[in-house]
């Protein structure tokens, strides 16, 4: 379970990105805070993994209060939540080594998409890396992937192929993909396809007694 610790100025605001965060299977939210005093606070108490972090507090601007933040816990990840628009906010994110960066206001989904991509990242890092690609799959943008879904591929049904992958120990069929989703099986190859063009998921065959080779997708951690 990845433990979160929201921080945002607007109580009603930080309650309803709670909410949020905790239908996202995996996290948890363990605190909230309204001003960046009460943030290192709750950073030294619960010890979250990552931080949502509004930049308009009303004792600090955000970007100031990340290194007192990592001064506490130097191995806390931060995930800007903001309505800061001007690009010194958001080269000054990056540099510091920010997870993400939403803007305000943004929906359930909005948040949903990067969390999971934090925590594919979070699961990615090898015990030992052996080669370039190890490193190349930490580092892949994800975003950039979901965002260039072939022409006739919905989000809302890529999001769902991704569950039922993520949620499947072994491996899927594209006929059993296409039963767990409720898509047609053509529909279905057209999405693990396009996965494992962007290497999201790995592809073996199982060879049966007759006729073509079965091809079986499993997700790439």
């Amino acid at each position: 379970m990845i433990t979160v610790l929201v921080v945002d100025d607007d109580f009603m605001v930080a309650r309803i990105h709670r909410g949020f965060v905790d239908r996202v299977d995996g996290f948890e939210v363990v605190g909230t805070a309204n001003s960046g005093d009460q943030a290192v606070a709750a950073l030294a108490d619960l010890t979250p993994d990552l931080v949502l972090l509004d930049l308009y507090l009303p004792d600090v601007f955000g970007l100031d209060l990340i290194a007192r933040l990592r001064a506490v816990r130097p191995d806390v990840d931060i995930l800007v939540i903001t309505a800061a628009r001007e690009a010194d906010a958001v080269r000054g994110a990056v540099r510091q080594g920010v997870v993400n960066y939403l803007l305000k206001p943004f929906g359930f989904e909005d948040l949903r998409t990067r969390l999971q991509e934090y925590e594919r990242r979070r699961a990615s890092v090898p015990d030992q890396v052996t080669s370039q690609a190890d490193v190349d799959r930490v580092l892949a943008p994800t975003r950039q992937l979901v965002n260039r879904l072939p022409k006739g591929l919905s989000q809302e049904t890529a999001d769902l192929v991704t569950s039922a992958l993520r949620a499947t120990p072994d491996s899927l069929s594209a006929a059993e993909c296409a039963e767990k989703v409720g898509i047609s099986r053509v529909s279905a190859r057209r999405y693990l396809e396009f996965y494992a063009a962007q290497g999201r998921t790995d592809v073996t065959l199982r060879y049966g007694t007759t006729g073509r080779p079965e091809r079986r997708y499993t997700w790439r951690a």
